[in-house]
């Protein structure tokens, strides 16, 4: 009887891990319906934002806040201005961003300051209060453009929206700025010189050096977490239709960024190398918390030009893994300073339409 009492126990034990393991499989299926099956690397996926263009959402120095443009004409919102807010991190608790930006112009491209109190951002508001102008893409075979405003120029502004600071005023487009992790130094993208450079600034002192001289765009610079190095996309004409077709665009003040790749350098800009040839658009690079280790965003892929997803490299070029799979478009990734966390923006989950929000993922090796 005794063994058959403890038989019985037994199969109760273990229909109830069977049970316990099904309600955890469940669970986390619930956890993350935003996850596609082949995204081993990201877990516990959380769309913060709901509605409009969400894009180029950057972590605070203490992994706590985020920071980022928008744009929602049904909201009011015209053109890009700039948000702030606390991730959740507990059930229940929202995301509630504010805007942080005057409303005046188009903004581009936040970022938070060392002390967490202030962000510095690129904004047009100078030259006018108004949205300036989208370039109409006719004109150009309706080949994807960008437009270089020359009235972008760089702030600093506290949480309150109040700027506090001009960091920029050369004329031309000086936008596409990112801090170095002891927050001295400023790495921004300017075509002051008559190209598409990357320049170098001290914050306190306002002293500046450029660091990229080779014919093409050259931005979207970030410095790898251990202050080092530095990552950036770059364009490189080469043929003399190439050339010709990447001077007759920044002559209009606009660039053409469909063939793109990654490039590193020392921090000084010294010892530069391509780390992508894989051609098309290359871009929104930057490291792992390790220093060594790149994600960034390609449609290398796709030879129509779309979707646009995440990928792991090393600095030389190899190991190239896919890491999200989004049939559209997954890109602007960004690991939080603590490492534990990847923030990135989609166009998953959206209903069907051409909305693009951000959303945080716990990051798994």
């Amino acid at each position: 009887m005794k063994k058959l009492v403890y038989l019985f126990s037994l199969v109760l034990l273990l229909a109830s891990c069977s049970n316990q393991t099904k309600i955890t499989a469940a669970a986390n299926q619930v956890a993350d319906t935003l996850r596609y099956p082949d995204e081993a690397h990201l877990k516990n996926i959380q769309q913060l934002t709901f509605g409009g263009d969400n894009a180029e959402a950057y972590w605070s120095y203490d992994s706590k806040y985020l920071v980022f443009q928008r744009t929602n004409p049904n909201a009011g919102i015209p053109c890009d201005q700039i948000f702030m807010g606390k991730v959740p991190t507990k059930k229940g608790e929202k995301f509630e961003p504010k805007m942080i930006s005057s409303g005046k112009g188009r903004t581009t491209c936040p970022y938070f300051t060392k002390d967490g109190k202030h962000i510095i951002y690129a904004s047009t508001h100078l030259g006018s209060a108004d949205c300036p102008p989208v370039p109409d893409r006719s004109k150009y075979g309706n080949k994807y453009i960008w437009p270089l405003y020359e009235s972008f120029d760089i702030f600093m502004a506290d949480l309150d929206g109040k700027i506090v600071k001009q960091l920029t005023n050369a004329k031309g487009y000086d936008a596409e700025a990112t801090l170095s992790p002891d927050g001295e130094q400023m790495i921004y993208t300017s075509d002051k010189d008559g190209d598409i450079e990357l320049y170098i600034m001290n914050l306190k002192t306002g002293a500046e050096k450029r660091i990229t001289n080779t014919l093409g765009y050259d931005g979207g610079a970030w410095f790898s977490p251990d202050g080092k190095k530095i990552i950036w996309r770059a364009s490189r004409p080469k043929t003399d239709a190439e050339i010709k077709e990447y001077k007759d665009l920044l002559a209009e003040n606009l660039v053409a960024p469909t063939n793109m790749e990654v490039f590193i350098a020392n921090a000084d800009g010294s010892n530069v190398k391509q780390v992508t040839n894989f051609g098309q658009a290359n871009w929104a690079p930057s490291y792992f918390p390790d220093s060594k280790r790149i994600i960034f965003a390609s449609n290398q892929e796709y030879k129509r030009g779309f979707p646009f997803n995440l990928y792991s490299i090393n600095e030389d070029g190899t190991n190239l893994q896919k890491v999200s799979h989004e049939k559209i478009f997954d890109a602007f990734p960004m690991f939080s300073p603590d490492g534990k966390k990847l923030v990135f923006c989609s166009n998953r989950n959206n209903g069907g339409t051409h909305d693009t929000n951000i959303f945080v993922a716990d990051w798994v090796e």
